[in-house]
């Protein structure tokens, strides 16, 4: 039963076999929530209409975590109430609409024979997978296809193009500084970096010493439309992972913004410093959370570059926080979106590491001795969450260094975190954590033993196993797989400079215990059922 609210969501142009017949027909996609991109402005209202579409396939091509669903689910019907209140006519097809077909290609489909639209248009979208099948359904009926650039990003796709040509080894430092002089952010006028030096990471390596006190990000209260998604997400997928009980999303435009005036104001000026730090219990921290509110297109990069430029500006933070926060922002995140598109669909299918193995029940239950393990995945469960390192160096480093397939660990960030589309997960898991790209995303694989999360966390103090320690029952199982990687991949990183150091610390360690090793990790691999 539907909400009153719920009861004004834009209703369908066609119902019950009536035709409405339109010029063109704009689809609108999930992650594509702001109205200010360039294809609604050519539409005339009067005579164009927006298609939006809940499907089923969306949810379950990977299984999704439940707070994922909600949130696109509750931003879209959010976002087509904001321009049906704007005067555009919607095609809104909701999930648990009796004609909805559950797919892209017939629910496309079905909206150009109800209408009869001499075009269709669409921004252009953020998988592979959901380009190919808007082009092919709109094949399918014979209707012509305008397709328009995503001006949301900052570098267009053939300038990304222009950029890689000629590039054997494409790095994420030089692409980031050639944005930085070319938005002038963080510049100065002699035209050298603000500070007068570009990267602060020594700065921003540094771990917390006691409990953390924190001023919870902002989180907006589900409304009744937010509660009515809520309700329909239990019924429809109750087996999917995760739990509901704490969804804090922002689902509009307006509380994505004060969700990053919350940042700037309470976490900016921290977020530099322990941007690598790890804490039981803590799942924020200082960071932002504003990548879903970004990945939707809630949010603007360039709003949030200059809010936090302008917080260092008037003293409200240091450069290095700022610097920290821009770079993931018009470095990283760029970076990571030219990739995807540069390397085409293939990519996906990149496994250079030669890894084949399961991905552990633990990754959806939580359930799992490693304190560390348990906490990183305990947050995603409960909030489709995790910051980069925990991304990184927790999930993603356990998956790189027992030999878990690239593919299948992407395929777990994709569904699980709220944050999460194919653009910026693919590169990130496959070729940033898992190294699956040869060297393509990451100039060396982000492998490292137990001790590195000890030294950025306190999950090793009260965990049964003892990051020091190699073999043995109590040998943490990250510092007995990150050996046993070494191992198995000396020929493939014996000449990356980056990896020279490790590779003779691995040859300090006798035969012996190099066999010990190699017998430990099988046989945890066993135990976890990789």
């Amino acid at each position: 039963m539907l909400s009153q609210t719920s009861k004004r969501l834009p209703q369908t142009l066609a119902k019950s076999g009536t035709h409405v017949a339109v010029e063109r027909l704009a689809i609108i996609m999930g992650d594509q929530l702001n109205d200010d991109a360039p294809l609604l402005g050519k539409l005339d209202k009067s005579r164009d209409a927006v298609l939006m579409m809940e499907v089923e396939e969306e949810s379950t091509h990977v299984p999704s975590h439940k707070q994922r669903i909600v949130l696109f689910l509750s931003a879209m019907r959010h976002f087509a109430t904001h321009l049906a209140n704007k005067g555009y006519r919607m095609h809104y097809v909701q999930l648990e609409d009796s004609s909805n077909t559950q797919s892209f290609t017939s629910e496309i489909e079905r909206a150009v024979k109800q209408l009869r639209p001499n075009r269709v248009l669409y921004t252009h979208p953020g998988e592979w997978r959901v380009k190919k099948t808007i082009d092919e359904a709109a094949q399918a009926v014979r209707v012509p296809v305008e397709v328009h650039a995503d001006h949301h990003f900052l570098v267009s796709l053939s300038e990304f193009g222009d950029w890689m040509t000629g590039r054997k080894q494409p790095v994420m430092e030089h692409f980031y500084r050639a944005q930085r002089r070319r938005l002038g952010v963080l510049m100065q006028n002699n035209g050298q970096p603000e500070g007068d030096t570009w990267n602060f990471d020594p700065m921003n390596r540094q771990a917390f010493k006691d409990q953390p006190h924190i001023k919870k990000p902002y989180s907006p209260k589900p409304d009744a439309m937010t509660k009515d998604v809520i309700r329909l997400v239990n019924e429809r997928f109750p087996h999917h992972p995760g739990s509901l009980e704490t969804f804090c999303w922002p689902v509009t435009r307006t509380q994505a913004l004060r969700a990053l005036k919350d940042f700037v104001a309470n976490r900016l000026a921290n977020f530099g410093a322990y941007q690598d730090a790890m804490w039981t219990n803590e799942p924020f921290l200082y960071h932002s959370a504003l990548s879903t509110s970004l990945n939707l297109k809630l949010l603007a990069p360039l709003e949030c570059v200059v809010q936090a430029t302008k917080a260092y500006q008037n003293g409200q933070a240091p450069l290095n926080s700022v610097e920290g926060f821009v770079r993931q922002i018009i470095g990283w995140r760029e970076f990571i979106h030219g990739i995807y598109w540069h390397e085409g669909p293939t990519y996906r299918d990149r496994n250079s590491l030669n890894q084949h193995g399961m991905l552990p029940d633990f990754y959806w239950t939580g359930q799992t001795d490693m304190t560390c393990m348990r906490q990183a995945i305990g947050q995603v469960l409960s909030y489709g969450y995790g910051h980069h390192i925990q991304r990184l160096m927790v999930t993603g480093n356990f998956a790189l260094i027992a030999g878990v397939s690239p593919q299948l660990i992407s395929d777990w960030y994709l569904g699980m975190y709220v944050d999460a589309v194919d653009w910026v997960t693919l590169p990130n898991t496959l070729g940033m954590v898992m190294h699956a790209d040869n060297g393509l995303v990451g100039s060396k694989p982000y492998a490292a033993s137990g001790k590195y999360i000890q030294r950025m966390s306190n999950y090793c103090s009260n965990c049964p196993y003892d990051p020091g320690l190699r073999t043995g029952q109590q040998a943490c199982p990250f510092t007995t797989f990150y050996w046993d990687f070494l191992m198995q991949n000396r020929k493939r990183l014996q000449h990356n400079l980056r990896m020279r150091m490790a590779l003779r610390n691995l040859d300090r360690i006798s035969k012996k215990e190099l066999s010990a090793i190699s017998a430990q990790a099988d046989h945890r691999r066993q135990e976890f059922g990789i």
